[in-house]
C-alpha cells in the first residue's frame, strides 16, 4: 500500500500535489486541510484518511474526527494534528500512547518535516510538515512511504518547492 501523507495545505492545493497524490493507493492528512473542498478534492484522486487541525472549521470536523486510529497490513496507526514528538508529546496524548502505543505516530501542525523513531514507546514517529503556502516554512513538503507485511518502507521525503513560489 503506497501511501502519500501530507499536513498543514491550509485550503492549498496544487498539480505538484494532485501529481503524488495520483501515484499514492491512500492519502493521509495529518489535518488543517484548510476548507472542506480540498478534503473532497483530494477524496476524488484517492481515499482519504485524516484528521481535523485548529484551523479546521465546522465541516471538516463533521467529515474528520479529532484522532484517527486504525490498522494497515499489521500496522497500527495513531494519527492526530497536535501531537509533539519523543519526550515533548501533546499533554492530552501521553496516557494514550503510554497505554496504547501504535507502531506509527502521525502528527502535523508544527510545519516542520520529522521523522524519529521513539525507543521508549517502540513506534515511529511522523510529521510530513507543511504542504501549503501559509506558515513560517520555507519549503513545502510531504512524505510518501509503502506498508506491507508488517513493515514500513521506502520512505521519501518530498519537497514541493519554497512556500513563497506556487505551482501551477
Amino acid at each position: 500500500m503506497k501511501i502519500l501523507l501530507l499536513s498543514d495545505t491550509h485550503g492549498y492545493l496544487d498539480d505538484a500535489i494532485k501529481k503524488h497524490a495520483n501515484e499514492a493507493d491512500e492519502i493521509w492528512h495529518a489535518g488543517d486541510f484548510g476548507t472542506i473542498e480540498l478534503a473532497d478534492e483530494l477524496q476524488k484522486i484517492k481515499p482519504v484518511r485524516g484528521v481535523w487541525g485548529n484551523i479546521d472549521g465546522k465541516d471538516v470536523r463533521l467529515s474528520y474526527p479529532l484522532d484517527n486510529t486504525f490498522q494497515m497490513d499489521g500496522i497500527k496507526v495513531f494519527m492526530t494534528h497536535i501531537g509533539g514528538y519523543p519526550g515533548r508529546y501533546e499533554p492530552r496524548l501521553k496516557p494514550i500512547i503510554s497505554q496504547h502505543p501504535p507502531h506509527l505516530f502521525i502528527c502535523g501542525h508544527s510545519h516542520l518535516l520529522k521523522v524519529i523513531r521513539d525507543p521508549k514507546n517502540n513506534m515511529l514517529c511522523m510529521n510530513p510538515g507543511a504542504a501549503g503556502v501559509h506558515g513560517f516554512h520555507k519549503v513545502r513538503t510531504m512524505l510518501r512511504f509503502v506498508i506491507s507485511d508488517g513493515k514500513i518502507s521506502n520512505l521519501e521525503a518530498i519537497e514541493l518547492g519554497l512556500r513563497g513560489k506556487m505551482h501551477q
